[in-house]
């Protein structure tokens, strides 16, 4: 196995932090650690679970400065996106500590049996294969709901975030969480395929969750499936923006800079494609482009800032290629559309593009970073069609001031979410995730704590009847 890990600050270049990996034995000592704190952890009330978590939301906001930083310089998000990201992270915690209970009562059923009713118990050991682009928000997310539903929870997070990744572990472990119930895996890169597949294969494990790329959200979903454990995919999103012929331009097209670039344009649910009506897509691309003008790329601590670097070199790279193929492929270009050479970091001007059609790179694959698509479509008919011309099905959103047509037009959208009038964003209170190639199951809300329990029928007589069922 490869024997470390090195963190670099996508700013600069240059190196963060050196992390020892685990070997596989070490590993296994994690997992039996893990399996014998679940079953004590199991047994205490949501009472005693939510004031851990409780306090792990006042961990966070105690050290929300650090934090941020911490995860600015893994990343490369600005500053004033990490402070809000750890907050969102402390609500969550929260929310669980204050609803798991209510989530998670027995509910009773009319049966012919004296008593009949649902128990909703943990699965054992929760494995998350979490991303690098929410490196806080996405281990809380689904730590909270796993841990308040008594199980205990592994983290495989990005090897570039590791340091989040082991923050996340030492606020658990300050608020009082028993040790080893959840511990973050420090695995290199190359070795993450197969310790992935050794992970999910170990009985130990009762479920898997991955947000990731549909790539990686494919091959886990595989093994899960050949070894019969839930699984929870969160994959990638290619969302669409539809701007209606009566939108209110000057707002939906600043709330369209902000929600494509938010993250320095890496969120599976940030806005991708903006499908305009055509009687309104000449006003609307001029005032994106002013909004995008305005953007203040540069060094993600300083103040002001509004997109950072990419997270990595590679990732930079690759949509580059992106947006020069397009370009080769008739797509125009309107602001942007290359890395700024400039700096010693990953940095990739804020790009816009129209006229972009199908089979442009741009048009059928996820753009995972500070890239705009600009598509013309003719009324709401075309616009749904394009839309829905695509594998992916995450979030959607549709903006009008006639709210009933807006949302006539949202039903007929293929999506796991569907925003009206506002930018898609996660929220524990509301369930999370995708459709067709964008993954299966859900996070945050009731629905997401049932993702990591076992839905267990109970049948109670007083006495034996008189006779067996006649049918299974």
């Amino acid at each position: 196995m490869t024997a470390s890990i090195t963190t670099v600050n996508p700013a600069t270049g240059e190196p963060l932090e050196t992390y020892p990996t685990m070997s596989d034995s070490k590993i296994d000592e994690v997992l039996d650690t893990a399996a014998a704190a679940q079953k004590k952890w199991a047994q205490l009330d949501f009472a005693a679970r939510g004031q851990i978590l409780r306090s792990a939301a006042a961990e966070l906001r105690n050290r929300q400065d650090s934090l941020a930083l911490l995860v600015t310089r893994e990343m490369g998000k600005p500053l004033v996106e990490s402070r809000a990201e750890v907050e969102k992270c402390a609500v969550g915690l929260e929310y669980y500590a204050d609803n798991a209970a209510a989530f998670l009562a027995d509910e009773t059923y009319a049966t012919s049996a004296d008593d009949s009713w649902v128990s909703y118990e943990p699965v054992g050991i929760v494995l998350a294969i979490m991303p690098w682009n929410f490196p806080l928000w996405q281990v809380f997310r689904f730590a909270a709901p796993a841990l308040m539903a008594g199980n205990a929870a592994l983290l495989k997070h990005s090897p570039n975030t590791t340091g989040s990744a082991i923050e996340s572990e030492k606020i658990l472990l300050a608020a009082g969480l028993p040790e080893g119930l959840f511990t973050a895996l420090l695995v290199a890169e190359p070795d993450v395929p197969a310790t992935t597949e050794r992970l999910i294969a170990d009985p130990r494990i009762g479920a898997v969750t991955i947000t990731g790329s549909e790539r990686a959200g494919s091959a886990v979903g595989s093994i899960a499936g050949r070894e019969i454990k839930k699984s929870v995919l969160e994959l990638g999103g290619s969302d669409p923006f539809v701007v209606l012929a009566d939108a209110d331009l000057p707002k939906v097209a600043a709330l369209a800079a902000r929600g494509r670039f938010l993250n320095n344009g890496q969120s599976c649910i940030s806005p991708k494609r903006f499908i305009v009506d055509a009687s309104v897509a000449e006003e609307f691309t001029r005032l994106l482009l002013e909004n995008v003008g305005r953007l203040q790329v540069g060094d993600p601590e300083a103040d002001g800032t509004d997109v950072g670097p990419m997270a990595r070199k590679d990732l930079m790279d690759g949509i580059d290629r992106q947006v020069q193929a397009a370009v080769q492929q008739g797509a125009t270009l309107l602001h942007g559309g290359h890395p700024l050479d400039d700096t010693a970091g990953f940095f990739y001007a804020p790009t816009v593009l129209a006229d972009v059609h199908k089979g442009m790179s741009v048009y059928e694959e996820e753009t995972f970073g500070p890239v705009a698509t600009v598509i013309t479509v003719d009324g709401p008919d075309e616009a749904v069609a394009v839309a829905n011309d695509t594998r992916f099905g995450l979030g959607a959103s549709v903006w009008g001031t006639d709210l009933d047509a807006a949302v006539a037009v949202g039903k007929r959208i293929e999506s796991g979410a569907c925003f009206i009038n506002s930018v898609v964003a996660s929220d524990a209170r509301m369930p999370f995730g995708g459709s067709k190639r964008s993954g299966y199951g859900r996070e945050l809300a009731s629905a997401g704590i049932r993702e990591f329990v076992n839905v267990r029928t109970w049948w109670a007589m007083k006495q034996p009847g008189s006779q067996a069922p006649v049918s299974e």
